[in-house]
């Protein structure tokens, strides 16, 4: 684990004469997500069943519907959903087995590992040099920093790495850390996935309603 001396230089090496700013990423969706409405003449005991029902579902018969749709994504169909088993990497390619699959982490408590791997993917994309900076300071202040309480589990040696690329931060700077944990969620979490009741109730969800169609 990095000490909290390289943290900070690390940081300021990005700073310049500007304050730092910090942005929080959530890590629950909106409620909207869910597509559950709430009115203003329900009760409160009427909205605690509703959680209740809504965590029922999850953990015992989940379909699309419940899974709330952190990336923007088609409905998968009952061959793709199957095509999940087959590799992780086919998995991870799809918007949608990414949704579930990290449903399935945050039962695990382990979202972070996917918020880190999605943020890493976004930072990629961007050209802006302005922007890169900020992007990785948050991703630095999120998920690396020993003080985060969704820092991801990394090495010394990938740790240090971060800490000189962040002097002059690129769209590629947390590369080898985004690789570390794509193998920790391969070998780890994506064999228990494969055997959980979410995986498996969307499988067979699916597989009802195309004998019922």
């Amino acid at each position: 684990m990095g000490g909290g001396r390289s943290e900070t230089s690390a940081l300021s090496g990005t700073r310049g004469g500007r304050g730092m700013t910090t942005t929080q990423n959530s890590q629950r969706p909106n409620a909207c997500c869910f597509c559950w409405c709430c009115c203003c003449s329900c009760s409160w005991n009427e909205e605690e069943k509703r959680k209740r029902r809504r965590r029922k579902r999850i953990s015992q018969d989940t379909k699309m519907e419940t899974i709330p749709n952190c990336e923007v994504c088609t409905k998968p169909s009952v061959d793709e959903i199957r095509l999940w088993s087959q590799s992780f990497d086919k998995l991870m390619r799809n918007p949608a087995g990414r949704n579930v699959f990290r449903e399935f982490l945050r039962t695990e408590y382990s979202e972070e590992n996917m918020l880190f791997w999605l943020a890493c993917e976004d930072l990629k994309q961007e050209i802006n040099k302005g922007a890169i900076e900020e992007k990785a300071r948050t991703i630095y202040e999120d998920y690396i920093s020993i003080l985060s309480p969704k820092e991801v589990s990394l090495d010394a040696r990938v740790r240090e790495v971060i800490n000189r690329k962040m002097q002059d931060p690129t769209p590629h700077t947390f590369e080898d850390a985004q690789l570390q944990i794509y193998t920790l969620m391969h070998r780890d979490s994506y064999p228990r996935f494969l055997s959980s009741n979410i995986y498996k109730s969307l499988v067979h969800g699916g597989s009802r309603t195309s004998s019922e169609s």
